[in-house]
């Protein structure tokens, strides 16, 4: 879980829209929540959470965390990536969920598994984990209609040193990213945190692929850049859930997809690592729906 205590400041714009100031406006006003509610579908798309949405995604999340945890128990060297497939599909049905992937948009496997120089959407099939490898293992279940996603990086065997960096780095960037959740600031400040940290360490951020509202649909608005400027955007508001999910490569950012049409690829052959998961803003800061040490 991850908190920071940072309310609407009285003299910031309203987040209703109303270009007043929160104080003249909104503040302390009974259905003041509402307003904010209906004006955030109406202008944005993004359907606010209530309190039981907010427990449905949790238990959501709970069991994305528990699969994620005997996925990492079961690599090593000489597992292929169809088998992990397998262990994930399997134990998401035993719970009475679904994997959200499986044939989503024509995705043909229950999980994405992402493999050293693949950035995101790796398509689980014979390949052979080897000594050395890094592989991101991104997790999706549909539990009561309600969706929560989750990703780590994990290494396979001892990492050499530049996998070592490029996955610490991403772990970092996650972290940054989410300090920066908190009603009154906006989706610019996240992208800022994460892009000036990787830059700093000599990595790139991926353009192409972005966190995403999530809840009731796999993908809801809004969209949520790993890179950008601070106070752009959309003004974060309580009842949002979204991913934080940067992609981080360990040479530049340019990307390329295989003929899958699904894999994506570093154009330079680069490692790639990626950290994940769903935060709701909160009242005064925010919390994860999938929480991990990071």
């Amino acid at each position: 879980m991850f908190r920071e205590s940072k309310k609407i400041g009285r003299n910031a714009p309203c987040p209703c829209g109303s270009g007043l100031k929160y104080k003249k406006c909104c503040l302390g006003k009974e259905g003041a929540g509402n307003r904010v509610k209906e004006l955030y579908y109406k202008k944005y798309g993004i359907r606010l959470k209530n309190k039981a949405d907010v427990e449905a995604i949790k238990r959501c999340g709970r069991l994305a965390l528990e699969t994620l945890d005997l996925v990492e128990k079961a690599i090593r060297p000489g597992i292929a990536t169809e088998e992990l497939n397998t262990l994930v599909h399997e134990y998401t049905v035993r719970r009475g969920a679904r994997p959200a992937p499986l044939n989503y948009k024509g995705f043909p496997k229950s999980v994405c598994i992402s493999v050293n120089e693949v950035i995101c959407h790796g398509i689980p099939g014979p390949r052979v984990l080897k000594e050395g490898d890094i592989v991101n293992v991104d997790v999706t279940p549909v539990l009561d209609g309600y969706y929560a996603d989750v990703s780590k990086t994990f290494f396979v065997g001892t990492p050499a040193p530049e996998a070592k960096k490029v996955v610490e780095v991403a772990k970092e960037c996650l972290r940054r990213g989410i300090n920066q959740v908190a009603p009154g600031n906006t989706v610019g400040d996240i992208g800022w945190a994460i892009q000036k940290y990787a830059e700093s360490r000599g990595c790139s951020v991926v353009r192409e692929f972005v966190g995403h509202g999530v809840g009731f649909k796999f993908h809801e608005p809004p969209q949520i850049p790993h890179f950008g400027k601070r106070g752009q955007g959309v003004v974060l508001v309580p009842g949002m859930v979204f991913t934080v999910e940067p992609m981080i490569n360990l040479g530049g950012k340019e990307l390329r997809i295989l003929n899958d049409r699904w894999t994506a690829v570093t154009a330079d052959g680069s490692l790639s690592a990626q950290f994940e998961q769903t935060i709701l803003v909160t009242e005064d800061g925010c919390e994860s729906l999938t929480p991990y040490p990071i």
